[in-house]
């Protein structure tokens, strides 16, 4: 599996944003140690989602 960065798209497989796709934002490991990322759609909308739940994806995918 290749490692997530900022800038890279990406695509929700797993929890409550399946289906999902969008820019990485902010890669952030939690209090709890579990990796999140921000994800912006390209309608400029936002949400949080775990790292282990998304897979690295080209941009003209989106």
């Amino acid at each position: 599996m290749e490692s997530i960065k900022n800038g890279d798209y990406c695509r929700v497989m797993g929890g409550t944003h399946k289906g999902k796709s969008g820019r990485v934002n902010d890669l952030h490991v939690s209090k709890s140690g579990h990796q999140t990322i921000t994800v912006q759609q390209s309608s400029g909308i936002r949400f949080k989602t775990l790292l282990k739940n998304v897979q690295k994806i080209e941009p003209e995918e989106e």
